[in-house]
């Protein structure tokens, strides 16, 4: 990653600018393996994205209140930092890919039962391999179905809670 000096003097977000970020996706990994492990263990993998969305969430509320200082009106800019960062990763690295890696590894697991012969443990292994492989299409920002994610995301709490918190407060 080139670092320009405007990049550098910029605060690195732990949440979205490092490994950390990739914490938000891990219950994709376990759809991906949902076909194989016990469903308890896909439901740890949403602990741990849950627990990456509210941290997430919690940062960009200490936040706000750091910008806000004694401001009149800090306790609701705080609450809208905290309500729309968790809304939003909720959604876009949670629940909109979480989805698509079911259905994608779903799907794939009924066609491989219905266009081949192979042992039931052998579609399973494959199922997990295209839900894996499928990951990346789903998290690389630069991908088109990710950002009309994050454009489909964004315009549905601009449309709806968004609107709760008027003009000019959308966080950052």
């Amino acid at each position: 990653m080139e670092h320009t000096p405007e990049k550098q003097s910029e605060e690195v977000d732990i949440y979205r600018d490092t490994w950390v970020r990739f914490l938000g996706y891990a219950n994709e990994v376990g759809e991906a393996f949902r076909a194989l492990v016990p469903v308890s263990a896909v439901w740890a993998s949403y602990a741990v994205a849950t627990a990456y969305v509210s941290a997430d969430a919690l940062d960009k509320g200490k936040k706000a209140a750091a910008a806000h200082g004694e401001d009149a009106g800090k306790a609701v800019r705080v609450g809208v930092a905290v309500v729309d960062t968790f809304v939003w990763q909720a959604l876009a690295s949670v629940a909109i890919p979480g989805f698509t890696i079911n259905r994608v590894c779903a799907a794939s697991l009924f066609l491989l039962g219905k266009t081949t012969r192979w042992p039931l443990p052998v579609r399973k292994w494959t199922t997990t391999a295209i839900g894996l492989s499928t990951i990346p299409f789903i998290i690389t920002p630069i991908d088109s179905v990710l950002l009309s994610v994050i454009r489909s995301v964004d315009y549905l709490l601009d449309s709806s809670l968004r609107k709760l918190y008027g003009e000019g407060e959308k966080p950052e």
